[in-house]
């Protein structure tokens, strides 16, 4: 599926430079994914569940992936209502330098994702404060911001901060005797974003609605104002954790 830019908000240079792009959006291979992840995002991983993962072109170039998962607990999109087959978690942006706004990307590929799976009704992300980042990204692509998710004790193994469950999954193949004895870290709550894909979820969600968290001085941009190269996904690649 091949899909062109057109835009109106641009200045004249802006506009001929994105009217050069030739922007592709669709499934990727699990080997694409897996390399994008180890290179482009600042996890350094992709996830190891069930993923949906939507791959991304420019010009014939291949820079990178949007990840869907089933996110890590299965009271994700119980909560609002939903069965846990119709909801996800958007779990990896991984982009190397591009010329297309993130923004756009993101739109496009939760088309791709709700034509091949039309009883998906509601994709969830987070933004971890802890790591500079606001969800400027989402913010931008118009998701409802629902407050921050709850405090949180993460393991630290091989001294790096790590998922509850992964330690659960160690605790259980042998791997780590004594959870007891696995330091941990707290961690403040995420910020939570929620994009409905029907107008009825819509409905159902804006009751929750609370205003976007704004950015500090001391957090970078996630994605700055006109065409960017790297720019757009830079907090995205720094060195911590998964979205």
């Amino acid at each position: 599926m091949r899909v062109f830019h057109s835009a109106t908000s641009l200045d004249k240079r802006g506009l001929a430079a994105l009217s050069k792009i030739n922007l592709k959006i669709d499934w990727a291979t699990h080997e694409a994914a897996k390399y994008a992840c180890e290179n482009w995002h600042y996890s350094g991983c992709i996830p190891k569940s069930k993923l949906a993962k939507v791959g991304v072109w420019e010009n014939g170039v291949f820079i990178g992936v949007i990840i869907y998962g089933v996110g890590a607990t299965s009271s994700l999109v119980q909560q609002y209502g939903l069965k846990m087959n119709e909801g996800c978690e958007l779990v990896r942006i991984a982009l190397k330098k591009h010329k297309t706004e993130v923004t756009r990307i993101m739109a496009i590929a939760q088309k791709v994702l709700k034509k091949s799976m039309p009883n998906l009704r509601l994709v969830v992300s987070f933004a971890d404060p802890s790591e500079g980042h606001h969800g400027g990204i989402y913010q931008g692509n118009g998701w409802i911001y629902t407050g921050k998710s709850a405090e949180c004790a993460f393991p630290i193994i091989n001294g790096k901060k790590t998922h509850p469950r992964t330690l659960s999954l160690l605790v259980k193949a042998g791997k780590v005797k004594n959870r007891s004895d696995v330091p941990h870290i707290m961690t403040e709550g995420k910020h939570r974003y929620l994009m409905p894909l029907d107008k009825e979820m819509r409905e159902r969600i804006m009751p929750l609605a609370k205003p976007y968290p704004k950015r500090t001085k001391e957090q970078a941009p996630e994605f700055p104002s006109g065409l960017g190269g790297a720019t757009p996904t830079c907090t995205l690649q720094s060195s911590a954790e998964a979205i």
